[in-house]
């Protein structure tokens, strides 16, 4: 494996999630009356948050990058743990199906258990949202060559938190993609979504096909909904020209700015590696040398 391709998995966490930060919940055409197309954000311009800083995304992803350097293996429990542990910390930002899952965890309930627990109480239209399938990205590193186990980790790190098969089987979907791209796959997302067959949520596999074949759809949502993310950064993270036009492309359509750009920067950062993050983002984010280095353990983990 590439290291270069590793890094960038985990600085295109981190890269997308600060450049989103600024501007969450803006709309598209809010952000470009307010900012232009900001290209330039990072190292540039006036904001009102801090220009480089991350957010839950980029921090739950590190919960569990530390603990697989840590454990040496996926171990739902300890990760389970770096969440609360990271709950208790009042982070600047915190999802409801994520806080309401930790809650859960910190007072007792076990790492199989919060999740589906906030997930059979929650009703439709929330209980799918997107906050398993920001963080999880690190997990496709040290199992990029071992699909069947990657398949089995990525359902359970998303079931801590969130349980609803979109979501378990969407952290799948885009994890086998990112381990597809860490061993240069022509085609990806389809090998992806070949690997889940049947078993994946038919309205998950129909909105992400089209992207397989190649095909834009005729809009791309960018509301905390795990399809809709996924479909959105997925086109924008495979059809970008380069790491920097996926993530700013991605950010630019407004809506949930900081986990659309994580995720997209995860799939870019994968094609493309961390050298083609452009500097002026990298030096602004303090993470930046512990991702790497994080990275550089996943690869070697046995």
């Amino acid at each position: 494996m590439d290291i270069e391709q590793a890094r960038g998995v985990l600085c295109g966490i981190a890269c997308g999630d600060a450049l989103g930060r600024p501007v969450e919940f803006m709309s598209s055409s809010g952000i470009r009356a307010e900012h232009g197309r900001f290209d330039e954000m990072m190292g540039h311009g006036t904001w009102n948050q801090p220009a480089g800083t991350i957010t839950d995304d980029t921090e739950q992803a590190l919960c569990i990058a530390r603990s697989l350097a840590e454990q040496h293996e996926f171990d739902p429990s300890d990760i389970a743990e770096q969440f609360v542990a990271w709950y208790d910390s009042n982070p600047f930002d915190i999802g409801r199906m994520t806080m309401k899952s930790l809650s859960r965890l910190k007072h007792g309930d076990g790492w199989e258990e919060a999740g589906q627990h906030v997930w059979e109480t929650s009703p439709e239209g929330q209980n799918a949202g997107n906050g398993s399938v920001m963080r999880c990205a690190p997990l496709a590193i040290p199992y990029a060559m071992n699909w069947d186990r990657l398949v089995e980790v990525s359902r359970q790190s998303s079931q801590i938190t969130h349980a609803d098969p979109r979501c378990t089987y969407g952290c799948t979907v885009l994890n086998l993609t990112v381990a597809g791209l860490l061993d240069d796959a022509d085609t990806p997302l389809q090998d992806a979504l070949d690997s889940v067959g049947t078993s994946a949520p038919d309205e998950l596999v129909t909105a992400l096909q089209p992207l397989a074949r190649g095909d834009s759809p005729d809009t791309l949502e960018t509301s905390g909904y795990v399809v809709h993310s996924l479909q959105t950064v997925l086109h924008d993270g495979l059809s970008a020209e380069s790491a920097e036009e996926a993530i700013v492309t991605a950010v630019n359509r407004g809506g949930d700015t900081d986990t659309i750009g994580a995720i997209a920067g995860a799939v870019a950062g994968a094609r493309f590696g961390a050298s083609a993050l452009p500097d002026r983002w990298l030096d602004a984010i303090d993470e930046i040398g512990e991702l790497e280095s994080i990275a550089d353990q996943l690869v070697e983990m046995p």
